[in-house]
């Protein structure tokens, strides 16, 4: 069931709309959209209605285009198509790494001692099916940034501040310009950075004129979110490029997702073509067991032998630091073999910051046969 990994392709049809807002207004939001924009009908019944898995549904037609086909082997079709296998797992936690929990403020979320989170938006251009926060978003959170600021300025400790949410680029340009002064004006913040998946899905939105305004802000960070190489077209090229030509430097958090980029040939592909852009792979994030998305995540055992693999054939620009995010928000764990404690038939104790040591449970065996040991491509 492994996807393709051959050259990205470029758009399958032309998208509808030529500016990025035309894009947003006109998302597909239904199977049923995305059937009739593709002209072409699902395979299988894999599908299910948005409704079925309370996460709602939204690709740009700019996304869908690379579709090439409506079946959970295209790694597109994939990351964005309600699937069935959603409605699994029902016991995995919908927030595990307690967000709300870390919550210091409005909108601002503090899991470490030197860096958190302001939450601008729950919007998104596309609803990723891997969401880490599919279950968190429901209600919008408060654009207004005074007690974040407020809140901050009384913690000179926090250094670096992560703009998320949803997307903050959903944003309007002078919207987003007055957010980043507001916490530019803390002194004690010494980076910004920005999480954005909007290269990925909308690249339109990446305007000079945002280009400019973001440069207004430096030190500030650009963090994008492409998982495969089919995502690598001319368009996104293009907008990393602008991003980067205006000094603002890129960093790329994959996820490492089932059925998607669960091979060394589509990880390397995906990560040489990032250092072409000049967007440094940054971390691959063994993806979190999130209530809903628990189809998606590989075998530890099987994740570190890719991760292995991938070390004998890319330099070390190209690689990205392989980290598993501990629940309880308490740190991310860098996995190496030596990360690892012991083994058990559900999982493994891994070894964290400090010595702290916790156990990261494998998902159940599926029918493909992935938890059964390592293994490279299908």
């Amino acid at each position: 069931m492994s996807p393709p990994t051959g050259a990205p392709p470029t758009a399958a049809r032309p998208p509808a709309g030529r500016g990025w807002r035309a894009q947003w207004r006109q998302r597909l939001c239904s199977l049923e959209e995305l059937s009739a924009f593709l002209g072409r009908p699902f395979e299988g019944d894999w599908a299910v209605e948005p409704a079925r898995t309370g996460w709602r549904m939204a690709v740009t037609r700019y996304y869908a285009s690379l579709i090439r086909r409506l079946a959970p082997t295209d790694p597109i079709a994939r990351q964005c198509v309600p699937s069935r296998e959603e409605l699994t797992e029902q016991r995995l936690p919908p927030d595990p790494f307690d967000e709300l929990g870390h919550r210091v403020a409005p909108g601002l979320v503090r899991r470490y001692r030197d860096r958190a989170a302001f939450w601008a938006t729950g919007e998104c251009a596309v609803r990723c099916r891997h969401c880490t926060r599919r279950n968190e978003l429901g209600d919008p959170p408060p654009r207004n940034p005074t007690a974040a600021v407020r809140w901050l300025r009384q913690h000179p400790e926090v250094r670096e501040l992560l703009i998320t949410g949803g997307d903050p680029l959903t944003l309007e340009d002078a919207e987003l310009d007055r957010l980043l002064a507001a916490f530019r004006s803390v002194p004690s913040l010494e980076v910004l950075r920005l999480g954005t998946r909007m290269p990925v899905v909308l690249p339109m939105r990446i305007t000079r004129a945002l280009c400019r305004m973001l440069r207004r802000h430096a030190p500030l960070w650009v963090h994008t979110h492409f998982n495969h190489p089919a995502e690598l077209t001319a368009a996104a090229l293009a907008a990393c490029g602008r991003l980067v030509d205006a000094g603002i430097p890129l960093g790329n958090q994959t996820v490492l997702l089932r059925g998607v980029n669960d091979t060394v040939e589509t990880l390397g592909a995906l990560f040489r073509g990032l250092v072409r852009a000049r967007v440094r792979p940054y971390y691959l994030l063994h993806c979190d067991p999130v209530r809903g998305a628990g189809h998606f995540r590989v075998p530890l055992r099987r994740a570190l032998h890719l991760v292995e693999t991938l070390r004998g054939r890319l330099s070390g620009l190209a690689m990205p630091t392989f980290v598993v995010d501990m629940r309880g928000g308490r740190s991310k764990t860098p996995l190496a073999p030596g990360a690892v404690i012991r083994w058990t038939t559900r999982g493994a104790w891994l070894r964290g910051p400090g010595g702290v040591r916790w156990f990261c449970p494998d998902p159940r065996p599926s029918r493909r046969r992935d938890s059964a040991g390592p293994r490279t491509a299908r």
